[in-house]
């Protein structure tokens, strides 16, 4: 069961190859963005910004089986969560969090992912840039460092197969604030998938 670390999103993608290679899984992506875009930078197809469209297309993630958690910020078109919707992923942004509370999420990604072999990803611009700011697209307003790790200690009961935490950049970091966040994430990770089915 593999716990890796990043580097940016795209390293999820080879990964999903190897765990996925057999039939689709779930999956819990707790980000800012979707990573869902066809292109990114100028008409890429394989950039941080669109490795779950490919897992998708290449039948590694179940969409109808796939929550994202956070998304927040400005988006480049109207439609750019559009796909992600008409495939069926469940959206749950930082504001919905915030309405809904933590327990009606927690409630939310345990009934979609139940009794499903899941792959957890985790970018750390998911969390609130004055926790973590060291990464490439930071996004004020997110989720604290607590209520991220409340999160993960309720998924223990998920069917989980492997994780990464990723997009953490020491180059902007400040302090080591974010190594010190994305460190924390991963031994978080790492405890809870010693405690799943």
């Amino acid at each position: 069961m593999p716990l890796s670390i990043g580097g940016d999103h795209l390293v999820s993608l080879p990964i999903l190859r190897a765990l996925a290679k057999d039939k689709p899984v779930g999956m819990f992506q707790f980000d800012s963005h979707s990573d869902t875009w066809d292109t990114y930078f100028g008409g890429f197809k394989y950039t941080h910004g669109t490795p779950f469209r490919r897992a998708i297309e290449e039948d590694l993630i179940d969409p109808k089986k796939y929550v994202i958690l956070g998304l927040r910020g400005g988006l480049y078109n109207p439609d750019d969560l559009k796909w992600a919707i008409d495939q069926g992923i469940t959206i749950i942004s930082t504001d919905k969090f915030y309405e809904i509370g933590i327990n009606e999420t927690i409630k939310i990604i345990k009934d979609v992912l139940r009794d499903t072999p899941t792959y957890f990803t985790f970018d750390i611009d998911g969390i609130d840039p004055t926790f973590a700011p060291g990464t490439g697209t930071p996004e004020v307003g997110g989720i604290n460092v607590r209520e991220a790790q409340l999160i993960i200690r309720h998924l223990n009961s998920l069917n989980l197969m492997g994780a990464d935490v990723v997009e953490v950049s020491p180059p902007f970091d400040v302090n080591n604030m974010t190594s010190l966040v994305g460190a924390t994430i991963a031994f978080e990770i790492l405890c809870t998938m010693t405690k799943t089915n």
